[in-house]
Formats: C-alpha cells, structure tokens, sequence
C-alpha cells in the first residue's frame, strides 16, 4: 500500500529570496495561456525579476502560495498607477496547475483586499483576459464587476477584461 504524505501549505508575504520563484510561476502560467510578452501581458513587466522590492513600498503587499516548501503561486495588491489615489490594483495572480482548485486564488484575493481597505484605499481594479475563465469567474464571485474602459496606465492593452470593485 502506498501511503501519500499530507502536502504542506503556506499563504505568506512574499520575501526577496522568492523573486525567481514567483518570476517562474509567472512566466509558466503565461506560456500555459499562450500569454506572450509581445502582447504587453504581465510577463512583459520589466520588474518581474525583483517583485520583492516592488513590493516592498508603501501601499503595495505581494503574498505567495508555498506548497511543499515550494512557491506554487502568489498575487498582490498595489496603488493604481495614474489614477485616483483611493483606487488599487489588484495584481499578477498566478497559481501552477498543482494548487488551483483548492480556493487559494480566493483566500489570497480576499486577504489582499483586506489589505487594501486597511491602507486606505475604496476601490480595486483588475484586468485580466477572457483566456482565465475561471480567474474571471472568481472576481465575478468576488463582488467585481466589468467596466467598459481601462483605468490607469497599466500597459496591458491586451488585458480586454476589466472590472473594479468597491471596497
């Protein structure tokens, strides 16, 4: 008889000894969803490779998912770059096939929400792409409704969906 071990799992604040693991979920995820950085997607960010001191300004938070004592996933949160400062974005939530579907992507959006009404902002934007239905179906879940127009300047002009959401 074979016996599985129990999987280890862990919701915490990203840390600078994560940037490549993150950068690499980010970038697996991208090229499972045919989401190239010539199409100005998040892979396309010139900061992908140092989350972490991103991350670390004030207004700005950033969790990961470690599963086994590997990072399997994150997402954060994050002022809204041009735009009114009571408005966030909610950011570069990314989860590896072996941690979706065991409502992670919800625990983690619900605890970087919780971060944003406590620094003050009212509001949460998003885009993302028809490609993630079931990422659109959990900001739909979550109380995000789609908007017609971008927000901001995030330079993801392939990101067709938007939504936003009252804090």
């Amino acid at each position: 008889m074979n016996v599985v071990a129990p999987q280890t799992l862990a919701l915490r604040r990203l840390t600078l000894n994560d940037n490549s693991a993150i950068a690499a979920v980010i970038r697996q995820v991208s090229a499972e969803y045919g989401l190239t950085a010539d199409k100005g997607y998040t892979v396309a960010d010139p900061n992908l490779d140092e989350l972490y001191q991103l991350y670390s300004q004030p207004g700005y938070a950033y969790w990961v998912v470690e599963q086994d004592g590997n990072v399997v996933g994150g997402g954060g949160v994050a002022p809204l770059a041009c735009s009114e400062p009571d408005i966030c974005e909610l950011q570069k939530m990314y989860f590896l096939p072996s941690a979706r579907g065991q409502g992670l992507a919800k625990k983690l959006a619900l605890l970087a929400l919780d971060h944003a009404r406590e620094q003050g902002f009212t509001r949460c934007y998003l885009e993302t792409t028809a490609f993630l239905k079931e990422a659109v179906g959990l900001y739909e879940h979550l109380g995000f409704r789609h908007i017609d127009g971008p927000l901001g300047c995030t330079g993801h002009v392939d990101c067709e969906v938007r939504m936003l959401k009252d804090l």
